[in-house]
């Protein structure tokens, strides 16, 4: 069934100027949804809008806000107020490398706020639009760094441990309302993640984008949480579970550790 006989004719998706974001717009166009296009970037909005016409044939609306602003929660209501909405892509985050210590505090304090208060209030309010309308869908951003302790991101980990629990237990509120909600938890993934976090790398390396939402739209409705990549899923379901929870924090902090500048 494509996505839009099941949810409805518009897609919002958030963070959507690159990344998963980006990706998350095409195909949804591919799809036959019309998509909102919500980040900060307006020039890229606007050539993803161009794209994601051209690749669909659907209506895509930009709107530019910085969510971490006071009001623009109520503004993106307000520019979706009008239109038949189904689905979200609550994608808005960031990430930040190194030692807690030496981590600036404020942009600590953003990437919490963005990572957590941002994405749990986005989703409220369209899991109350979506029980109202009879249905709808919810793909929160998560990661595999929610499973166990990230040292040399730690802070950042501990953001995703939130979305992955916060996810689960919405599911499980909204089971049975026609609303699904869904944890999308990906391992490293060539987006410009890793360069805005501070890699070494500078984002490159892991899974491609394009397969990783491609996953995620095939589980929505089927699943509650969905780990890409059988490496990642063995890492999740596997290893985890079955290790000492320290031995495992140990190796995650070995292998974020070997993608931290040396001066961090």
């Amino acid at each position: 069934m494509r996505l839009n006989k099941k949810y409805g004719p518009w897609a919002v998706v958030t963070g959507a100027s690159s990344g998963l974001g980006e990706q998350f717009a095409l195909q949804l166009a591919h799809e036959g949804e019309n998509v909102v296009l919500v980040a900060r970037r307006e020039d890229r909005l606007q050539a993803l809008a161009e794209r994601c016409r051209a690749a669909g044939g659907v209506d895509a609306s930009v709107l530019p806000l910085d969510l971490e602003k006071p009001g623009a929660l109520e503004s993106l209501d307000g520019e979706t107020a009008a239109l038949d909405v189904g689905l979200l892509v609550d994608n808005a985050g960031f990430g930040y490398m190194g030692k807690m210590i030496g981590q600036k505090p404020d942009r600590l304090a953003r990437m919490i706020y963005l990572n957590c208060t941002v994405a749990l209030l986005t989703a409220q309010r369209f899991a109350r639009r979506f029980k109202a309308r009879g249905g709808g869908g919810i793909i929160v951003s998560a990661s595999l760094a929610g499973f166990q302790a990230t040292p040399n991101m730690a802070a950042y980990g501990a953001t995703k441990g939130f979305d992955l629990l916060f996810s689960e237990g919405l599911a499980d509120e909204l089971r049975g309302t026609g609303v699904d909600v869904l944890a999308l938890c990906p391992g490293s993934t060539a987006t410009e993640f890793g360069k805005v976090a501070g890699s070494k790398s500078g984002g490159q390396g892991g899974m491609r984008p394009e397969p990783v939402v491609a996953e995620a739209l095939r589980a929505l409705g089927r699943k509650d949480v969905v780990v890409t990549g059988l490496a990642n899923k063995l890492v999740a379901h596997l290893l985890g579970p079955l290790l000492p929870r320290r031995f495992v924090t140990s190796m995650s902090g070995r292998a974020i550790g070997r993608m931290v500048p040396r001066e961090e």
